[in-house]
């Protein structure tokens, strides 16, 4: 939904559809001076097709960062000379400021525009790809990837927004819905195939090169197809700011410490891990009780009070635990277990990606007809069902046998769940807080990565280490060779050792689906009929209520209260010509 630019009288609405009246009409229709109706139908959807390829583009990028890298991380530390220690900052570097700044990434776009905003993140992202692919340091490479993440905080809440923005309530926005869910649910998968390509094909730098020229070319479209949303007077609640982005920060610095590693050892008790968990929830307290008061907060309170939102935030938050987990363990047992190579691996998660695509364009058409509940409910036990599965894993799993049903099972049902959570989340929201609510859906799926990282990684790796113990022990009582201390043990005991502990994991991100679907269950009450796309009732009355606007004759009773109301009636009579 889409309104002109603060200050313009005159200016036009999404392309393809009447502008908003700005001043009370006369005697003609809503429509105004709208173009005739084929040319408005023509040239709108032409323009909404193209306006969803920059949107869908962008979060595709921003996604597959999240994973390409991973696959070069061995290659950038023969190149860099990376510690043990320090390669894996060259993800968190990333996932700390993407995951911190979602709040003021999406709250910025609310304020000074979403367009606007939209292209500043793109062209923050691509440069600091640029400069990360041409390092020759550790902290030049790490700094790049930080600013990295702060171009992604921008970009994906600022993405979703923008749909709401561009796509009217009902089918338009339901399709639009839908392929953003399938770069988001498939782009971890193409960015592991593409990531292997490229660091085998190219070198290790490609994988930031290839953001440069994606990145250009869609801030480069975006101004030509993308509407604007209004900027609104105001400023950012610098005190709101600090505390719940530096919370968010801490929370996922410390969740990504804390893991025990692959040698069994704990971090959960270390200092640095308990200080950041501490500050975290210190924070994070305080920026409730700011924004609790604020005048104009960064996370109004308005946007949590609807159960079924706070609900598709919940049920995305356990969702992302698995699937993070499920990426990062399967990963390991095809490259370490069953020996694929980096492009194999890559290969064998394309199903994953064709299930999460399929789903989730079927998922945009039966919303209308049955409603989000049921494609959530559904959606959810089949992730559950296809983490069960993956738990079933043996060190001689075939791939035919034991991978490919649990693949096609659990992203069929991430394809139900991130179309329907999406359009559930910015129901009935404020015009005005739509970037907001759509920051606190990445940011549900950026901390429950987290969370599913550090939570599976300490259940998988102790009982990979308990597994070796045992096995050690029990070649010792049979007199059977023992390994060197300090050296791994013989392949046949660390395998098995590494399945029964990602089974372990794959099990309790199992539970986490179960949970997700009691709350699906418990939450989410939103109707289809809520999604047809009437005009929805506005959430917060304007400082200086506009005058009231006569009905137009083809809308029946519709008023016209505001600009998102005016858009929605001025949108419907060019949908049925």
């Amino acid at each position: 939904m889409a309104s002109p630019a603060s200050g313009a009288d005159n200016a036009p609405g999404p392309p393809g559809y009447a502008p908003i009246p700005q001043s009370a009409p006369g005697p003609q229709s809503v429509t105004g001076h709208a173009a005739s109706p084929a040319a408005t139908a023509g040239g709108g959807n032409r323009r909404l097709g193209l306006a969803l390829l920059v949107i869908a583009t962008a979060q595709l990028m921003v996604v597959l960062d999240a994973t390409i890298v991973n696959v070069a991380l061995p290659h950038i530390q023969q190149a860099l000379g990376f510690s043990g220690t320090g390669l894996e900052w060259v993800v968190n570097a990333y996932a700390v400021t993407f995951g911190g700044l979602l709040l003021l990434g999406g709250r910025a776009g609310d304020i000074f525009g979403r367009r606007r905003v939209f292209v500043f993140g793109l062209l923050l992202f691509s440069g600091a790809s640029l400069l990360g692919g041409f390092a020759t340091s550790e902290w030049w490479l790490l700094t790049a990837r930080a600013v990295q993440g702060v171009g992604g905080a921008v970009i994906a809440p600022t993405a979703l927004a923008l749909i709401t923005t561009n796509f009217p309530e009902g089918g338009e926005r339901n399709r639009a819905f839908g392929v953003y869910a399938a770069m988001a649910g498939a782009g971890s998968a193409v960015g592991l195939l593409l990531g292997g390509v490229l660091t085998t094909y190219a070198s290790w730098r490609w994988v930031l090169f290839v953001n440069v020229p994606i990145g250009i070319v869609v801030a480069a479209a975006a101004p030509r197809v993308l509407a604007e949303s209004p900027r609104r007077p105001g400023r950012i609640d610098v005190a709101g700011a600090v505390t719940g982005c530096g919370g968010v920060a801490l929370l996922v610095y410390g969740l990504s410490k804390a893991a025990t590693g692959s040698d069994g050892v704990s971090h959960w008790g270390d200092a640095q891990v308990l200080t950041s968990l501490a500050l975290s929830v210190v924070l994070l307290v305080s920026f409730v009780l700011i924004e609790r008061r604020s005048s104009r907060p960064l996370l109004p309170m308005r946007v949590l009070a609807d159960r079924n939102r706070s609900g598709a935030y919940l049920i995305m938050l356990c969702v992302s635990t698995g699937l993070f987990g499920l990426f990062f363990f399967l990963t390991l047992f095809i490259q370490t277990v069953l020996g694929y190579s980096a492009i194999r691996s890559g290969i064998a998660y394309l199903p994953f990606a064709l299930g999460v695509v399929i789903a989730s364009a079927l998922a945009s058409q039966l919303v209308p007809r049955i409603g989000p509940r049921p494609l959530i409910v559904v959606g959810t036990a089949a992730v559950a069902g296809g983490m069960f599965w993956f738990s079933r894993l043996t060190e001689h799993a075939g791939y035919a046998s034991q991978l490919l049903g649990p693949q096609l099972i659990s992203s069929f049902g991430l394809g139900l769940v991130f179309v329907p959570l999406a359009l559930v989340a910015l129901h009935k929201v404020a015009e005005q807080d739509s970037g907001v609510a759509s920051s606190l859906l990445n940011t549900a799926q950026q901390v429950g990565g987290a969370i599913g990282l550090a939570v599976l990684g300490t259940v998988a790796w102790t009982t990979v280490a308990d597994s070796v113990r045992t096995q050690v022990a029990a070649a010792a009582k049979a007199g059977r060779p023992l390994p060197k201390p300090g050296t791994l043990p013989p392949a046949s005991i660390y395998d098995h050792a590494l399945t029964v502990g990602f089974s372990r994991a794959f099990l309790v991100a199992a539970g986490l689906g179960l949970l997700a679907l009691l709350i699906a269950i418990a939450t989410i009450r939103v109707r289809r009929q809520d999604l047809s796309g009437a005009a929805p009732e506005p959430q917060q009355a304007a400082s200086q209520p506009a005058a009231p606007q006569p009905a137009a004759p083809q809308l029946g009773t519709v008023q016209v209260h505001e600009s998102r109301a005016a858009l929605a009636a001025a949108t419907r009579p060019c949908r049925l010509c």
